[in-house]
């Protein structure tokens, strides 16, 4: 799957519309470095906690390693691409 975010993209993230769906962008606090924060997509609801996972997962550091993500730590929805001009965009979810 052709990830829909790339290295240089300008995002918009919002707390706004209510807890994140599955198949929507997060940011999200990395679990094991919670200075650190990662961009996912949101793969499952588990127990009040989110699956997050790469939209390339032979390439991504996700769930998979750090396991679900609590939704304290789930900072906000990502949904619009804003730069560089030429991919500006939504960011809806994708199933």
């Amino acid at each position: 799957m052709e990830p829909a975010l790339r290295d240089g993209d300008w995002i918009l993230v919002t707390t706004l519309g209510g807890p994140p769906r599955v198949g929507e962008i997060v940011l999200a606090k990395d679990p094991r470095q919670p200075e650190r924060l990662v961009l996912k997509r949101v793969a499952a609801v588990e127990n009040g906690a989110f699956v997050l996972l790469g939209d390339r997962p032979e390439e991504s550091t996700d769930s998979r390693v750090f396991g679900p993500v609590p939704h304290e730590d789930i900072l906000g929805r990502a949904i619009l691409r804003y730069g560089p001009f030429g991919r500006i965009g939504t960011l809806g979810p994708r199933r």
